[in-house]
């Protein structure tokens, strides 16, 4: 064991490869620990920091301890490119919270809001005056996970509608969609819980 130990291949080969995932698990961590602050879940966040940093620790002590092995150096940064990268793939599979989409359409917006109630949407419609005339604003709250398919229908219905899409940190009441459980993340749907 000790000769595996004290071997090139462990020092310039295993060593880094384990520093690269400790800081690609410390870095996705540390992405969803921020999500969670945003989200104001105050419990997940710091449970999650509390694994976070002692990754991070086990990382740094690797290569503080081996300042002269410039693979160690490489991989830490590897790691920490690669777990910014695997977090947002992270936080775009969650997609916890909820979205406001607001529409602005000229013209006749029926068939939109009718199709969008259909499939479960709550629509609130104001009457509004654009710069070239009358205009239907349309507001709606979603899931953060059903964002892709409002879009596609908006563009649908209305390809050339100006809309916005911003983020919800609290949402109380309103009426929302059934979610189907075909997820691969279905183990941590209780984290989309909104709020």
């Amino acid at each position: 064991m000790q000769e595996l130990l004290n071997s090139p291949v462990f020092t310039w080969v295993i060593v880094p490869c384990l520093i690269c995932l400790a800081r690609i698990a410390d870095v996705s961590l540390g992405t969803l620990r921020i999500i969670f602050i945003s989200r104001g879940m105050k419990l997940f966040a710091p449970f999650v920091g509390f694994f976070e940093i002692l990754i991070w620790l086990v990382a740094i002590t690797q290569v503080m301890n081996n300042l002269n092995n410039i693979a160690h150096f490489l991989s830490y940064a590897v790691g920490f490119s690669l777990g910014n990268y695997l977090g947002i793939l992270l936080e775009e599979k969650l997609a916890m919270g909820k979205n406001i989409i607001t529409i602005v359409i000229p013209g006749d917006a029926s068939l939109l809001i009718h199709f969008l109630r259909e499939k479960g949407f709550s629509v609130t419609v104001v009457d509004g005056k654009g710069a070239k005339g009358d205009v239907h604003v349309l507001f709606t709250v979603i899931r953060r996970s059903e964002l892709n398919s409002v879009v596609s229908i908006i563009k649908r219905f209305h390809p050339k509608a100006f809309y916005t899409v911003e983020d919800i940190r609290f949402v109380s009441g309103g009426v929302f969609p059934a979610i189907s459980n075909t997820s691969r993340f279905k183990f941590l749907s209780f984290l989309n819980t909104g709020k």
